[in-house]
């Protein structure tokens, strides 16, 4: 049972030492119960109630990491139901299944493919998380050499699945010093796959259609001294799945029901029910192909939902030279908001028209917004202008502001004497069209 804000302080040391950073140790304990700080920021609490404080301090959902050669992959901590109330952390781990009935040749080039696959989004570098190895041919010798076979081209996080505890056993030592995970527990099995993860120290996915039976299958590897677990939920169809998904996480966050408090596995077969385990409420995903147009959206789409809502994408204000631009060439300024950035970067590459872009630091607001904000104004333009040494730079000085701020062309030019400021589209699509009509004839 979860302890109350003041339950928590009666348990500290009351000093109100404000080491943990805050100011009274009744604050520190109000956050502790909320689950919104971890205990071992008092440096002074005692052993005996550090016991008694280990449920409230522990998270509602557990992380749990799968680890290799230099990669790792976390799930769980989450805390909120929806991502706007807070923010959501641990982006789910997408894997790509790779049988092991699958010639050798065709293991490799898959693995190979994985491990390279790198798409640029807004400035962030998305990839895929790791590989499934799945045993379909029930055969200990084939899961041993397609591990060796994966492993001989990637070194990313493994997971591996067999309804044959023999297999896992002989696959487990290729990953010695990983923590892959390993599964699926069911009601019949669960007790060989629990010591076997004791064992190995892996992870362990339990299967079940129902909540109630993910929770009894919990309690019962726990008890064989197993604590990272992954959740399985066996839905019926892509209605059912939701139900379960929505009703484990709420069990978790709002009912601190600690049996089903721990990340999610959902195995999909298509592109919707990927869709909405990203959304609802996965910490893993295994999917059965990997193709680049199937993979791309939903690297966007969790990037997108895992993204802080009170945090925008940015890029690093400064100035970026395009397509070799020269002293007398004009300067485009736009805010360092992601998505603005890259519009009207993508749109003058493209045209080949040479420019340098002047990306002003408004907090990772696009333009409209950080003008209402207060955030892009002619004294933060003119900033820009001066910490990139634009004055002694260019020999012919000529600035266009975005189309949208208008506005702010009188302001600059006060700001910035000496400097001829033009006004350009509203639109980043419209650049190269007003580059080529109004800067290249004036």
């Amino acid at each position: 049972m979860a302890l109350s804000g003041i339950q928590i302080y009666k348990l500290l040391p009351q000093t109100n030492c404000k080491e943990c950073g805050f100011p009274t140790c009744l604050a520190f304990a109000m956050k502790l119960a909320a689950k919104q700080v971890e205990l071992s920021a008092c440096p002074y609490v005692s052993e005996e109630s550090k016991a008694q404080l280990e449920e409230s301090s522990a998270p509602p959902i557990r992380l749990i990491t799968l680890k290799s050669d230099g990669y790792e992959v976390k799930a769980g901590n989450e805390v909120v139901m929806y991502r706007h109330e807070k923010t959501f952390y641990n982006k789910p781990g997408l894997f790509v299944k790779i049988k092991t009935s699958a010639p050798e040749g065709d293991v490799k080039t898959l693995a190979q493919r994985i491990q390279e696959y790198r798409v640029n989004y807004v400035g962030i570098e998305l990839e895929v998380d790791g590989i499934a190895v799945e045993d379909d041919a029930n055969n200990p010798e084939r899961m041993k050499a397609t591990i060796n076979a994966v492993r001989s081209m990637s070194k990313k996080p493994l997971m591996l699945f067999s309804r044959s505890a023999s297999s896992l056993e002989a696959g487990l030592p290729q990953l010695s010093g990983e923590t892959p995970l390993i599964g699926c527990a069911d009601s019949e099995n669960w007790e060989k796959y629990a010591e076997l993860a004791k064992q190995s120290k892996t992870a362990l996915a339990v299967i079940a259609d129902s909540v109630d039976g993910l929770a009894e299958l919990t309690e019962k590897a726990k008890s064989k001294g197993v604590e990272d677990l992954v959740l399985v939920p066996e839905g019926k169809n892509l209605g059912h799945e939701l139900i379960l998904q929505t009703q484990i996480r709420r069990l978790a966050l709002k009912a601190n029901y600690r049996a089903v408090g721990y990340p999610t596995l959902v195995f999909c077969q298509n592109q919707a029910q990927m869709a909405q385990s990203i959304a609802k409420y996965a910490g893993f995903i295994v999917i059965d192909q990997f193709a680049e147009e199937l993979i791309y959206p939903l690297l966007v789409l969790r990037q997108n939902i895992y993204t802080d809502p009170q945090k925008p994408i940015q890029v690093q204000p400064g100035l970026y030279e395009i397509n070799n631009p020269q002293p007398t060439d004009p300067v485009l300024v736009t805010t360092n908001f992601s998505i603005t950035y890259f519009s009207v970067a993508n749109e003058v590459e493209g045209s080949g028209l040479p420019a340098h872009l002047l990306v002003a630091d408004a907090e990772g607001m696009s333009v409209l917004t950080a003008w209402a904000a207060g955030k892009f104004d002619a004294e933060r333009i003119a900033k820009a202008v001066k910490a990139a040494n634009l004055d002694e730079k260019m020999t012919r000085k000529r600035l266009v502001l975005p189309g949208a701020v208008a506005v702010l062309s009188g302001e600059v030019e006060a700001e910035l004497p000496g400097w001829e400021i033009r006004v350009g589209p509203r639109e980043a699509v419209d650049i190269p069209k007003f580059y080529k009509q109004v800067l290249l004839v004036n």
